[in-house]
Order: C-alpha cells, then structure tokens, then sequence
C-alpha cells in the first residue's frame, strides 16, 4: 500500500508538471510562415492574443485564432484543476477531463493542415509561400494526453487506495462502472414492449389528435385575421 501511495503522489505532481509544459509549449514555435523571402516564427500565445510580426518593414497585427485561443485557455484551466487536485478531491475527476478535452482537440489541429487553424488575413497583399507547423504543436499535444492520463492514473489509485482503507466497504471505480452496466442491462429486461398493433393504433391517435388541433389553430388563425382586417376597415 505505502508503495501505491507513493505512485500516487508521483502521478498528481507530473499531471501538474506536464499540464504546465503543455502551457509552456504554447510560447515556442506554434507555426511558421514564409513571407516575402522572410521566415516568421509565430508561437501559440502570439496566435491566441494578436501578436505582432514585423512583414516588409511594417507590424503588422496577426489575427487571432479561436481555436488556438480555445485551447489556450483549456489548458490553463487543466494547470488549475490538476493543482486543485492537492486541496479538492473532486477536481480529480475534472483535471484529466479537461486535459483529455485539450488534448483531443490539439490533435486535431495538429492533424490538420495549418491554412485551416492559422489566419492569415492580416497578410493580405503579402507574398506567403510556405505555412507549416513547428515543433510547438505536437509539444502542446503529447504534454496535454500525458496530462490526462497521469490525471486518469492519479484517480484510479486514489480510489483504489480509499477503498481499501475503507475495508472494502466501497467499490472502486471500475467495479461501480461495471456494476452500473449490470444493473442497466437488468432493468432493460424488465421493460415490456408494446405489440404492433397497440404501436400503430397509437400512432393513428396521435395523428388524429394533431389534426384535430392543427385544425382548431388555423381555424382560431384565420377568424381572428378576418376580424382583425374588418376592425381595421372600419
């Protein structure tokens, strides 16, 4: 047991150092952009708040990307959460949600090509020849899932540690998932389903009962409208 609590306090500090290095990784090299002959490094934080990159002798003002901004922020809300973890047990099931979210959605802009996440409207009239991706993005992304799968190891052993404090008085997380499904599956049996006749004939009621008041509506409709165009003709 004192061995698991060991790897469990292990694993709550490097959710929090690799949350925090996927934030870090937002500073470096994000993508890069070829314009007039010139490389500009853009980092993921320039891409977030606006950054400002010298281009033919003038600032100009990048835009910002919603996406990139977005993950920004899920990250430093995932650096929140995993420090949490040492003060609200609650925020054990949070932080690695939030990681795994961040994650994901990293991946995808990785995956992605660049044109589609990286704006370049502020370049209108620039000559850009080459938009690639640097080093920073797969760094955000590897850091964000290690993040989230310490968060999930770091809550599986806490568990796991209480419920054996507990004398078994508990189930950890895995048997109550399992528990959960065995009961759904139980319960599902004990629904009745009607026959097909019983399905069809109330479906004709409600049918019935539609048209009835669709009916009615238009009805009340079409003589409020005529009273309304005869008080206002008089």
């Amino acid at each position: 047991m004192k061995v698991l609590k060991t790897f469990n306090k292990a694993s709550q500090i490097l959710t929090i150092v690799a949350a925090v290095a996927a934030l870090v990784f937002f500073f470096f090299g994000f993508a890069s952009v070829t314009a007039d002959g010139v490389q500009h490094m853009l980092t993921g934080a320039e891409m977030s708040f606006k950054g400002t990159e010298e281009v033919a002798g003038e600032a100009v003002k990048m835009a910002r990307s919603a996406d990139v901004l977005f993950c920004f922020c899920l990250t430093a809300i995932g650096v929140i959460f995993s420090a949490l973890t040492f003060k609200a047990k609650g925020m054990r099931y949070a932080s690695p949600f939030v990681n795994l979210a961040a994650g994901i959605y990293m991946l995808v802009i990785a995956c992605s090509k660049p044109v589609y996440f990286v704006d370049l409207r502020p370049l209108v009239g620039v000559d850009y020849s080459t938009l690639t991706y640097e080093f920073g993005v797969w760094g955000i992304t590897i850091a964000l899932l290690v993040a989230a799968v310490l968060g999930i190891a770091h809550l599986l052993l806490d568990d796991y540690i209480f419920v054996n404090e507990s004398k078994s008085a508990k189930y950890t997380i895995p048997k109550r998932v399992i528990r959960f499904f065995k009961d759904y599956k139980s319960e599902t049996k004990k629904i009745v389903w009607p026959t097909l006749r019983m399905v069809v004939k109330n479906t004709l009621i409600v049918f019935a009962i539609c048209a009835i008041f669709g009916v009615f509506i238009w009805a009340l409709d079409f003589g409020l409208s005529k009273l309304l165009d005869l008080l206002f003709n008089l």
